[in-house]
């Protein structure tokens, strides 16, 4: 059988972009080896770790009820029944994208895929054949040199969402999403969490006034920061794990002790034994494939999706650029503008996060306007107890929207406002005109606009 399309990889990109294929009328086949549907994201990434939050979040809430006038005794851990809890639910959505595979005609290949050349997928001994082969493989955790993760004691992500026990002392390696993330479920637990960054700052890329926020807030919440740090080695001893790291530019050495240590510096894509070289694909350093605007690659017939071409690495990009890819190999218009795709940290409080950073404008030399609203003086904020954060917004002098950054309760949601605005070239005058619902979160994006316009009412 000759396929119009095979789609390597069941992830989010992948899934997502086989069954809009098959809805366009092409015949489709996914090709997966991990023995699950969803990718990193739903097995061992997105899903499973928001699950650890959910329950770690509910948890840590019990500490705080008495303020309610709320007496709770006895309250306990069980880490298996968590652990049981989190698998249930990424078992349950992997049977949903098998589901939706078989409604919508896709055939799922089981195995792992390389291709010898342009038009064939290889899969064990079988060879398939495809008019065109879109690679959606995703990514994995970026290993340290001369650190070797055993996900005993040195951990990735996988290793740190299937802990058995709380661990005494974590020790997290990077202060980005994923460190941050993991390092505050097991904060909520009763761990001694450490977070170990080589910059002098918390979540790179992120707005700088914001992830300022994200830190004092954090640190507030019993995770403990040494910025300007680098991991050096890490020893095992009877007494357990010895880190050395060094103080950044100040030539001196110091010593953390831990039980676990999680490595959490970023991702890499995931591409060995495709046959990539051989087929001359041509890769960057950073081994990510390089595309056109129709996410082909250098090779014709061959495209590339997700995490494994720039930009974001991040599910809902991926599948952004799937559904793109697909409708533009059956002749329909597909375009996804990275402006507007948003990245959310749910860590408490969330920090969520789209188009240009105050720091990149004053890079670029633009001229722009700033407005800022505290969660403090947000009337649903002070109800509930979660007064954390600001909205921050960025616009030019016509008021178009550049960008916009949330640390705050809620912030991945209350995010998605801004992003349509921005998609629909909305001004911050025609968001600050719109009537938010009273008292609720969104009021702070409302008067976050007013403030660009030098109008803030509660500020």
């Amino acid at each position: 059988m000759t396929y119009d399309l095979i789609v390597i990889g069941g992830g989010p990109g992948g899934y997502v972009a086989a069954i809009r294929a098959a809805q366009l009328g092409m015949k489709v086949a996914c090709v997966e080896g991990r023995g699950a549907l969803g990718g990193t994201c739903l097995n061992v990434g997105c899903i499973p770790s928001k699950a650890l939050l959910t329950s770690s979040a509910k948890y840590a809430e019990l500490a705080h009820l008495s303020s309610h006038g709320i007496a709770v005794e006895g309250a306990s851990i069980n880490v298996p029944a968590m652990m049981g809890r989190k698998d249930k639910i990424v078992g349950d959505l992997t049977k949903g994208i098998a589901f939706l595979f078989k409604k919508n005609g896709v055939d799922l290949i089981e195995g792992w895929a390389s291709i010898p050349t342009a038009g064939q997928v290889k899969v064990g001994e079988d060879v398939h054949t495809a008019k065109n082969i879109l690679i959606a493989t995703g990514s994995e955790p970026t290993p340290l040199p001369g650190i070797e993760i055993d996900e005993q004691d040195i951990l990735s992500s996988t290793g740190a969402i299937a802990l058995e026990t709380v661990p005494e002392h974590l020790v997290v390696i990077g202060a980005g999403v994923i460190g941050l993330e993991l390092g505050q479920v097991w904060a909520r637990l009763g761990a001694k969490v450490t977070v170990v960054e080589y910059l002098d700052r918390v979540l790179p890329g992120i707005d700088g006034e914001i992830a300022k926020l994200a830190q004092r807030a954090l640190s507030k919440r019993g995770l403990k920061f040494q910025l300007g740090r680098a991991l050096k080695s890490v020893d095992k001893t009877d007494a357990g794990l010895t880190l050395t790291v060094d103080r950044v530019g100040k030539d001196k050495e110091e010593a953390i002790g831990a039980d676990k240590v999680l490595i959490a510096v970023g991702r890499r894509p995931v591409t060995r034994g495709l046959g990539l070289g051989e087929l001359g694909v041509a890769v960057n350093e950073r081994g990510v494939i390089e595309v056109d605007n129709t996410f082909q690659t250098s090779v014709p017939g061959i495209y590339a999706i997700g995490d494994c071409v720039p930009g974001p690495m991040l599910a809902h990009k991926a599948e952004e650029d799937g559904v793109a890819c697909v409708e533009m190999l059956a002749g329909e218009a597909g375009h996804v503008d990275y402006n507007t795709v948003p990245g959310v940290v749910y860590t408490d409080p969330e920090v969520a996060s789209v188009g240009l950073t105050e720091e990149a404008l004053k890079d670029a030399g633009a001229e722009y306007s700033v407005g800022k609203f505290a969660f403090m003086a947000n009337s649903r904020a002070r109800s509930t107890g979660e007064t954390d954060g600001a909205v921050k917004v960025l616009a030019d002098t016509n008021g178009k929207i550049l960008g916009a950054h949330i640390c705050g309760a809620h912030g991945g949601d209350l995010i998605a406002e801004l992003v349509l605005a921005m998609t629909k070239r909305a001004t911050v005058s025609e968001v600050a005109a719109s009537c938010h619902a009273h008292p609720a979160m969104g009021e702070a994006v409302k008067e976050a606009c007013l403030d660009a316009l030098g109008r803030a009412i509660h500020a």
